[in-house]
Order: C-alpha cells, then sequence, then structure tokens
C-alpha cells in the first residue's frame, strides 16, 4: 500500500480544520467557515465535522484505502463596533484509515485559524413590489498558525504518506475572505469566496493554495431556516523543496443542504454535502459524504 503514498497524492480544499488522509493527501488547515449565526453580538460554540474518501488504484484494484475524518471545533465570533468581525477555529482531529495493510487511528489538536472581516456596506430598501431589501458585503483575511503537530523526517521514504497524516501543516498561513448577504423578505442567499495562501514549513514541504466559493440559498420561517446550495473547491499542486508533486491537486463541486434552528440565544444547525463532479489522481480517489453539526451561543 506504501507505493500509493508515492504515487497518488491529492490536495482537496473543504474550508474546514480537517487533517489529511494518507492515500489523497486531503489539504490541511482548511477552514469551512458556511453560514454564520445570526446573532448581533459575540457568539461562541462547538462544530462536529465529518469527511470520507475512497481510493483503489485502477492498475491493481487490491491496494485500497477508505478514510473517516472527524473533527470536534471549537469557533467563536465577536463584532466590534459596527465594522468588524472577528472569528477563531480550533478543531481536535480524529482519523481512522482502513486500508488493504490494515487500519490506522490517529487524533491530536490541529491548527488555529483567526479571521477579522470588515463590513464594507449595509443597505435597506422597499422594491417595486413592497418586499424589504437587505444587503451586506464583507472582506476580509487572517492567518492559520501552526498549532497542529507536524514532525517528519524529510528523507524519509514515505515523506508524503507521513505528511499528510499530520495533525496540522507545520506552516504559517494566509487567508482572504468574502461575504455577500442578499435577503429579500424571509428569503437570503449567501455567497461566500474563500482563498488560502500557503507557506513552505521547517521541512520544506508546501500544500497547495486553496480556493473555495459557497452560494446558498435560505429560506427563514419563524425560528427555522432550512437552505441548499452548491460548493465548489480548487486546490493547487503540494511542492517538496519547491518542486511540483506528481497527480497533486483537483476540484470537486458538491451539491449542500441543511437546517439552522434559533432558540433564543441558542443556534442549532446540521448541513450535509455530496460531490457530483470531481478530479483527483485520474478518479482513482473518490471524496464521499461530509456533514458538519454545531450549536452555538450567543454571548
Amino acid at each position: 500500500m506504501k507505493k500509493i503514498f508515492l504515487t497518488i497524492v491529492i490536495s482537496i480544499s473543504i474550508a474546514s480544520s480537517v487533517s489529511a488522509c494518507d492515500i489523497c493527501g486531503c489539504g490541511l488547515g482548511n477552514y469551512y467557515i458556511g453560514m454564520l449565526p445570526q446573532f448581533n453580538r459575540s457568539f461562541f460554540g462547538l462544530r462536529y465535522q465529518y469527511r470520507r474518501f475512497h481510493t483503489r488504484l485502477a492498475d491493481d484494484p487490491t491496494q485500497f484505502s477508505n478514510d473517516i475524518f472527524q473533527s470536534v471545533e471549537l469557533w467563536g465570533g465577536f463584532n466590534i463596533g459596527k465594522k468588524w468581525q472577528v472569528l477563531g477555529f480550533l478543531p481536535f482531529n480524529i482519523n481512522k484509515q482502513v486500508s488493504d495493510e490494515g487500519t490506522t487511528k490517529t487524533h491530536g489538536l490541529g491548527d488555529l485559524a483567526l479571521i477579522a472581516n470588515y463590513k464594507i456596506f449595509e443597505k435597506e430598501s422597499v422594491n417595486g413590489h413592497n418586499h424589504m431589501v437587505s444587503q451586506q458585503l464583507w472582506l476580509g483575511g487572517g492567518l492559520k498558525l501552526p498549532t497542529g503537530k507536524f514532525e517528519v523526517d524529510p528523507s524519509a521514504a514515505d515523506l508524503i504518506a507521513i505528511a499528510n497524516s499530520q495533525m496540522g501543516s507545520g506552516s504559517t498561513d494566509f487567508m482572504l475572505n468574502s461575504m455577500y448577504n442578499i435577503r429579500i423578505n424571509n428569503v437570503g442567499i449567501n455567497t461566500t469566496a474563500n482563498y488560502k495562501l500557503n507557506t513552505t514549513n521547517k521541512s520544506d514541504y508546501r500544500f497547495g493554495n486553496k480556493f473555495s466559493a459557497y452560494y446558498s440559498i435560505k429560506s427563514k420561517k419563524v425560528n427555522f431556516a432550512p437552505n441548499i446550495g452548491l460548493m465548489y473547491e480548487h486546490s493547487e499542486g503540494n511542492k517538496l523543496k519547491n518542486q511540483k508533486i506528481d497527480q497533486t491537486g483537483g476540484y470537486v463541486a458538491s451539491a449542500a443542504g441543511g437546517l439552522e434552528m434559533n432558540l433564543r440565544k441558542v443556534s442549532i444547525g446540521v448541513n450535509a454535502q455530496l460531490p457530483f463532479a470531481q478530479n483527483f489522481a485520474e478518479g482513482q480517489t473518490q471524496t464521499k459524504l461530509r456533514a458538519m453539526v454545531h450549536v452555538t451561543f450567543e454571548l
């Protein structure tokens, strides 16, 4: 199975903080922001995230891997005046990999991410059909800090496998973020775009830069807000000593659906994403279901 580690390495951006699979090479330290709780002040909470992948070599079907990545994430945010918003994410990762060589389980603290967003504008108006229209545009950026463990021997024959199974990326990375929201009466549209610029860590390993975009529509009725959407992620190739690693990088497009529920100062949400188009390792690796559940409290 180790030759899979050396020949199939891809990078998948889910914009979330889940650790990497040793077969598919899912990008470390990505952060899925999703739809933020509609609180006027500060909030904090817990998010549980689940991802599943399957790999089977085309030229040797006996070599395979089924991988499940989970994280329990502490997240929170607070407003500074009427224009600024600061967000933080700290995950604890739990990985399970079942392959033709056996079962491997790892867990540990992941990489901390901090993001600051600035509200460019906020407008409210009434359209020709007497519907209230509200719009917001946020732009921001942040840092992903190497708080997760990354300890590898750069000369190891299976370096790629070892690097992809670490709890963190070992690098300080930069993030750009934008969010545009428009609501017409009780129907809202949320569009987010994120770009993560990765740097080289002390082992001369650099994970590929990530781009993700999420588009969702939600309808709020009383305390419930069902939503549907589309998500697209693209990852550049990984590099070792500034040399691109073959068969890295790729894209995935997913359909998403979920439900948000607000109970005074408590928000509960669930979201699931199912890929409908993707291209990783010439089709040998498939990303499967992704799901998230959160419980968030207003301070």
